[in-house]
Parts: C-alpha cells; sequence; structure tokens
C-alpha cells in the first residue's frame, strides 16, 4: 500500500503564528487567558493549556493579566471590554482574517451594506460582524440567501470567510448580482485554503480512499471533506489515529492523506504510522 500525502496538510501561516505567539507570550510567567480555543484543535488547545495559559468562557476582573485573541479574531465590543476591564492584549488574529475586518469597515464607511459569506455561528464570522457599526447579512448557502432583504438593497459588499469553498461563494455572488445594482465582491479566501482544496479536488481522484485529519469544529477540514467525499466515496474524516476502522483499507493500494489548517503535524505523523500497521 502507498500513502500519499498532501503537500499542504497541516497547520497553515495563521495558525502557526498564532500558537507560536501563544507559546512565546506564556514563556513571560504572567497570568494569561484566551477567551475561547485559540484556534480549531483540541490537541492544540491541550498543549497551549499545559503552558500556563488558561482558557476562560468570559471576562473578569483583569488587572495584572493578559488576554490571548484567538487567531480567529474577536469582535470589538470584546476587545473593547477587556481594555476597560484592564486587560494586557496579546493579539494573535490571522493577519488574514485581520484584512478582512479591514475590508468590511472600509465597505461599510462606505455606504455598502456588508453581506458576509460564510458560517452563522463560526468564530471567524462572528468577528467580522463584530467589526461593524450596522449590522451584516450572513450567507452560508445559496439555498439560504434572504431574497426580501436583498432586494432592498442598492449598494452592497460581499466578503468572504477565509475558509469557504470557493464554488460555493462564487454562486451566491452570481445570485447577488443579479439582485443588487451596485455590487462589490472581494474573494477574500485565504491562499492557504484555496491551494489545500486545489489538492483535495484531485487526490480523491488518484486515490482508492482518502484519510482527511482534523477536528470536527474544523471548518476548512470539514470543506476538504465535504469535496473529498463528492470526489471519492471512501472519504474518512478523523482527528486521531485510533478511529482509524481496519476495513476501510480493504482492496486499497493507495491511501491519500491530508489535514485541516489547524492539524498538528505529529498527529498527522501518528496516523499514516497506524495506517501502516493496518495494511
Amino acid at each position: 500500500m502507498k500513502i500519499n500525502l498532501a503537500k499542504s496538510a497541516g497547520f497553515c501561516f495563521g495558525v502557526k503564528r498564532a500558537i507560536n505567539l501563544s507559546l512565546a507570550t506564556a514563556k513571560l510567567k504572567k497570568p494569561i487567558y484566551m477567551l475561547g480555543d485559540i484556534v480549531h484543535n483540541e490537541n492544540v488547545v491541550r498543549e497551549i493549556e499545559k503552558s500556563g495559559i488558561k482558557k476562560i468562557k468570559r471576562l473578569g476582573a483583569g488587572c495584572g493579566k493578559t488576554l490571548l485573541i484567538r487567531a480567529h479574531g474577536s469582535n470589538l465590543s470584546t476587545l473593547r471590554k477587556a481594555k476597560a476591564l484592564g486587560y494586557d492584549i496579546i493579539d494573535a488574529t490571522c493577519p488574514m482574517v485581520k484584512e478582512i475586518h479591514k475590508i468590511a469597515k472600509n465597505m461599510e464607511n462606505s455606504g455598502k451594506r456588508v453581506i458576509v459569506i460564510g458560517d452563522k455561528m463560526h468564530d471567524e464570522v462572528r468577528g467580522i460582524v463584530g467589526q461593524l457599526k450596522g449590522k451584516a447579512i450572513i450567507i452560508d448557502r445559496y439555498e439560504n440567501i434572504p431574497y426580501e432583504k436583498i432586494k432592498k438593497i442598492k449598494k452592497a459588499g460581499v466578503i468572504v470567510q477565509s475558509t469557504q469553498r470557493l464554488e460555493n461563494a462564487l454562486k451566491i455572488v452570481e445570485i447577488l448580482r443579479k439582485l443588487i445594482p451596485a455590487l462589490d465582491f472581494h474573494n477574500t479566501i485565504c491562499q492557504p485554503t484555496r491551494i489545500k482544496q486545489g489538492e483535495i479536488k484531485a487526490m480523491p481522484l488518484n486515490n482508492d480512499l482518502m484519510i482527511i485529519i482534523g477536528s470536527k469544529a474544523s471548518a476548512n477540514t470539514k470543506r476538504i471533506y465535504e469535496i473529498s467525499k463528492s470526489l471519492n466515496f471512501r472519504s474518512y474524516w478523523i482527528n486521531s489515529p485510533g478511529e482509524i476502522k481496519k476495513r476501510w483499507l480493504s482492496k486499497a493500494n493507495t491511501v491519500g492523506v491530508t489535514a485541516g489548517a489547524s492539524t498538528p503535524k505529529a498527529t498527522i505523523q501518528e496516523v499514516i504510522k497506524k495506517i501502516k500497521t493496518l495494511k
């Protein structure tokens, strides 16, 4: 059996930066907190917590404490509240996500209604819409376009969650262009996502089965899996080597392996090792 590992498997630049910044901050030996998960991967979060950084659900008194902002970013109200409570802020927001924040604010300031293509409950999307004074419209799929709201808009700006599937975004924009007289579209899907999605459009066709590694909370891993499954029904989404079933490998000569942007290299290596023991 041959195992083919995707070149783009694992950490992207933004995740690496957030983790390195977290570990460097932990060395300061001060009370450091993160509001939610630094990235969407349980193994990474455990390692960050082992370094001494504590995960909290809500902000408390912050005098003498440091707050670490996760890679997906945060809304303005949370940042303002943290500063008012006395926290020092260490911002680990992915630079590409910060760029989306900037574009969104510029659109709003120029009088455009902001439309975000993305998952409504995702941390990144919440952070994006939380930069704005007004209320943004969030669309996850073309089937869920709120036509009554859209028809009333004369001028709009459209941005995309950085880990969205390109085909989904373009289909939504195609429909919006027919409904909104003046529409400004910025394709803000990040380069690492485009590379991963490009690879996954070929790998399932060139391998007998696919193993996709990543947390079930990871939006970019979900997208990779969905594309793979649509091309090869023998596609399996796991978060750890223990989830692999020996029967999956039956009659497989080639196994393609890839991983989401928050998946550690160590986990990928453990999965490959497990596949080799089961072949």
